[in-house]
């Protein structure tokens, strides 16, 4: 039997401020426990990283380990991407992936309940949210056993396809897109329609602080919380809304809604400069005055390892 091939993509652990980099007052109590927060922080993630190491060890398969920050090309030549750190670890490996392999994802720092609720009136205690990441180190070994015995099969995840001025851009969202302005504080001017083979809807002219459309994956993120909603993880739809609409010349609800999977959403940018920030502010792509955007599903999907309860709901 021909032995698989693993990637070990990880999350780096300089996301985590050191102690150097925060200074600290005369009443230094409550930044002492943040800094002992951020040091377990970084001690849990590196201790599921020794694990998912030491599991693999145990396994008849080729693997290595690879940071995050270290990707510079297309992955291919493994039969598995295992990403351990949260959903932006999983995000930014989907980047470099194409359809043909799948990924698990390994969320290595699980909120803990119980820190949000003594630390909520100090600080914020949320840690990783891995929404799209089936495993922790509970039950990684399971997991991985189930997919190198071929027990289990991943599920396709819709993906973004951009294009600009009919030039598909490089990078799928498997989250979500935000069409802004650089500057915050400035109005973005667009417009745009749904298009349908070869008809569309009326044309929508907005000032705003930008137009977020996001995939099913995404939809729970920064679409739900400025009041989107849940879409099922294996719809293929997307889902758009206006941010913060400055008198909206067409009625408020043409302002938030779907594009459906045949469907285009066809974008006109009216400012002198823009930007479109594709899952996050890492993959950011300029755009200038009159130029196109066209959105739609039509990307190769993501193969991956979901967990069993977003998959129950698609039911």
């Amino acid at each position: 039997m021909v032995r698989k091939r693993l990637l070990l993509l990880l999350k780096p652990f300089d996301v985590y401020p050191s102690h150097e980099s925060i200074a600290l007052s005369s009443n230094c109590s409550k930044m002492l426990k943040v800094l002992r927060y951020l040091d377990d922080r970084r001690l849990v993630h590196k201790n599921a990283i020794s694990f998912c190491q030491n599991i693999l060890k145990q396994k008849a398969v080729d693997w290595k380990a690879v940071f995050r920050n270290d990707l510079s090309h297309s992955i291919h030549g493994v039969d598995l991407v295992i990403s351990v750190g949260g959903d932006g670890t999983l995000l930014q490996a989907s980047h470099f992936m194409d359809d043909s392999i799948p990924v698990l994802g390994v969320n290595s720092d699980p909120t803990r309940q119980e820190e949000v609720e003594e630390f909520g009136e100090e600080f914020d205690a949320t840690r990783s949210t891995g929404y799209i990441c089936a495993a922790t180190t509970n039950n990684f070994e399971r997991l991985l056993d189930d997919i190198l015995e071929n027990r289990s099969e991943p599920s396709e995840v819709s993906r973004m396809a951009i294009s600009v001025n009919s030039k598909l851009i490089s990078t799928f969202a498997l989250n979500d897109i935000l069409v802004a302005h650089p500057c915050p504080a400035t109005v973005s001017r667009l417009s745009f329609r749904i298009r349908n083979n070869g008809t569309s809807s009326s044309l929508i002219n907005c000032r705003s602080s930008g137009l977020r459309v996001s995939t099913a994956a995404g939809s729970t993120a920064a679409m739900l919380s400025a009041g989107g909603f849940t879409m099922p993880i294996l719809s293929k739809e997307l889902q758009y809304m206006v941010r913060d609409p400055i008198s909206p010349g067409g009625s408020v609800h043409s302002m938030h809604g779907l594009v459906k999977s045949e469907e285009t959403m066809d974008i006109t940018w009216f400012c002198r400069e823009g930007k479109i920030y594709i899952d996050g502010s890492h993959v950011v792509h300029s755009i200038q005055r009159g130029e196109a955007i066209e959105l739609s599903s039509g990307a190769p999907t993501l193969k991956v390892y979901l967990p069993s309860h977003l998959l129950s709901k698609c039911v």
